[in-house]
Order: structure tokens, then sequence, then C-alpha cells
């Protein structure tokens, strides 16, 4: 099979980048796998039986800015105008722990591609004749969209516990709702492996994983075999039902989906308990702050109702963001007044309360905690009303008593 025109083949640098190796080279990965999808290709892999010296040697010598990025598992990065390019010498594998694994450089195609994880993922292709190169069945399991680990399942997920996470995460952007007969009952398995590995690491598949274009039937089959329970301790009772609502909407309102929204889905909502976890996972401050804010929201404030979003969406938008309030009411909204609630979201931006404490205290307040204390009131009464004008500020504030605010 000779693989198809595609607009990265055109990158500049690219050519002269696989003269610089004299050819002995390979596009190999998600490059050659997405091209025979049809679909958009972001990095490109290639790989070469050239030591890694050698590589920079070349690259170097061609003009051509390179960097030693994993230079001990033999991967530079050559820096090209319309992107990098990671090249990486043929390996074995020397031994594994599950976690990493000690490699020794090697000449030989085959033996390098036996060390990938699935059969879609071990194609390469030439890069001068583009001719594809299939030593597994990758390109029979492409047709049928099947994800299949190279030989046996158990010995490679013993290689690499994450490659779990990974088939899920294959599973749901090309298998959607096919498991494969020796692949599934491994990674069910060896599921408890997955404690043993680095929280970021395995936050990173999760948050890969919900950003396919629909991962509910990945995630459910995770649920219904308790792997969950050795990535996240707890998950909301009803998260498959949240995240398929969820997953439907995004897709019929024309949405784009979000690692943290579908995240949110399948947490507990009991904010605490969903920090907690969101910390446990070692999340940014930023994706925990996230988290936190789309469940803070409460149908009047009131806590006992946790499923549902707040009845003025635009207050709650101005609380926290916009982007949250979307997030709110794709996740806790009921169907009848979802489409309002993106509808008040839609181009607006939350306006800036037009009151400071230096102006009431020139009303004839006094300075200190009280001054706080009243803005506050003014300020919820004004997003009560809808965030009114200046002018109607100034006239609540002159026809109230600030001292009996508080």
């Amino acid at each position: 099979m000779i693989l198809p025109p595609a607009d990265w083949m055109d990158r500049r640098g690219l050519a002269a980048l696989i003269a610089a190796l004299d050819g002995r080279a390979r596009f190999v990965g998600g490059a050659v796998r997405d091209t025979l999808l049809g679909l958009e290709v972001k990095d490109i892999d290639v790989a070469t039986p050239l030591l890694p010296e050698d590589v920079i040697e070349r690259l170097t010598a061609a003009s051509i800015k390179v960097v030693p990025t994993g230079i001990a598992h033999g991967t530079v990065t050559a820096v090209l105008p319309d992107g990098p390019v990671e090249i990486t010498t043929l390996r074995r594998d020397v031994s594994t722990d599950g976690r990493r694994a000690t490699v020794a450089f090697s000449d030989d195609w085959q033996e390098d591609a036996a060390r990938r994880d699935f059969t879609i993922n071990a194609l390469s292709a030439n890069p001068q004749t583009f001719e594809v190169f299939d030593y597994f069945g990758g390109l029979e399991d492409l047709e049928n969209l099947q994800i299949r680990f190279i030989g046996s399942a158990a010995e490679r997920i013993a290689e690499d516990h994450l490659r779990i996470m990974r088939y899920f995460r294959f599973l749901a952007r090309f298998g959607q709702d096919q498991l494969d007969d020796e692949a599934f009952p491994a990674c069910t398995a060896a599921a408890a492996k997955l404690e043993n590995l680095s929280r970021e690491r395995v936050a990173d598949e999760l948050l890969k994983l919900l950003g396919t274009e629909d991962p509910v039937f990945a995630v459910n089959q995770m649920l219904e075999a308790g792997i969950f329970k050795h990535i996240i301790e707890a998950v909301d009772k009803d998260a498959s039902a949240i995240l398929h609502q969820l997953v439907e909407r995004e897709q019929r309102l024309h949405v784009m989906p979000t690692s943290i929204r579908r995240l949110v889905a399948l947490l507990p909502k009991d904010a605490d308990k969903a920090s907690h976890i969101a910390k446990s996972l070692k999340l940014s401050k930023k994706q925990q702050k996230a988290i936190g804010e789309r469940l803070s929201s409460r149908l009047g404030g009131d806590r006992s109702e946790p499923d549902t979003a707040p009845t003025d969406i635009r207050a709650f938008a101005y609380r926290t963001n916009i982007e949250a309030a979307r997030d709110v009411a794709l996740l806790f909204a009921e169907e009848t007044v979802l489409p309002d609630m993106l509808a008040r979201l839609k181009g607006w931006q939350p306006p800036i309360f037009p009151l400071t404490g230096g102006d009431l205290i020139e009303q004839g307040l006094k300075p200190g905690p009280v001054v706080a204390k009243t803005l506050a009131k003014i300020e919820a009464a004004w997003i009560a009303q809808g965030f009114p004008d200046e002018q109607w500020v100034r006239k609540f504030v002159d026809d109230h008593d600030l001292t009996l605010l508080t």
C-alpha cells in the first residue's frame, strides 16, 4: 500500500531533513495512521537506524536546528519552519517494569515496531516512495477500526501499565464499540496496576480520553469493568447518564467538547469530594479551579440540589466566567431551559459593577469593613435586577440608608 498525499508531506524543511539522514528513515506512528484514515496530521515522527549522535551531526551539517530532547532514549527533535519533528533511533526493550523501559538501540525495523502498543501504531512509511510497511496486521485492523495489541495483550500491558488507559483512548477515537476479545479482559485484569503509576501520567491519559469526539462507550466499559476505581476514588452514581447526556448535547448544539467539562460529568457533585479527587490527580491549579467553579452552581443557592443549573445563568457567569456558565448549563440544565440559557450567554460580556468603596465613603459611610459589606449588598441587588445601568445604581444608593444595608 502507498500512503496517499497529505498536506503535512509538503512542510518546509521536511525534505531537507530526510535528505540529511541519507534516506535512512521512515515516517512512523500517528502520521501514517491518521493519513490512512484521512485525518489531519499534527505531529510528525521519524524513525531511523542512525544513532542519535549521528543524527545530530547530520542535521547540524545541513543547517537544521536540533535539540536532544530525549537522547537517553534515542530521541532528538528537529526544529523546522512548520513545526518540530521528533527523530528516534530504532530500539528494542532490554527490561521493563510497567512504568519505564530500559532500551538498546537497534537497526531492525520490525524489532522496533514490535515494541509499540497497538498494531495500528506500528505502521511506517518510506519517505521517498511512501510505501507502507505493516508487520502485524495494522492495515486490516485500521480498515476494521479494531484496536488490538501487538502480540500478547497481557505482555504489552505488563511492559507499560499506562497502555490500559491508551487502549480505551484509542477505542474511543478509532474503535468505537468494538471490544477486542483479548485486549479488554487483559486491561480489566491488570487495572489495579494503574495505581502504581504517577497520577500526572494517568490524569493526562484520562483527559485525552475524555477529549475524544465521543468517549461514552469506552468510559462505560471502564465503569462497568471497575477500572475507574483505580483511577479516581469515586465517580458520580449517575456518571454514565450525565456523560451520555452531555456528549449528546454538545453534538446536537455544535459545542466543542472540553475534557474538564466531561470530567465534571464523572466526578461526585459534592464540591469538596471533587476537589480532593482533582488534587489527587495532580491537576493544575487552573484545572482544579475550573472544576470547583462548575460545581459551585446551586438552584437558588440551595446546596441540597447539586445537579441543577442556576436559575439566572448570567448572574452565575458574572460570578465565575462565561465558559463555566456554559458548562454548567450543558451539564445540569433541564432540557426545556437549556436553549434559553445558552442564548443568554451567547455574545454577552459580564458588565463592570459601576460603584466602588470610595463612592460609598463619599456618600458618608465610614471607612472600614462596613464599606465592603455594604458594597456587596448593593452589588447583589444590582445583579438581581439584571445588571441595570449606572443611573440605577446611583438612585439605589440615594434611596437607601447605607447604614442599614449591612
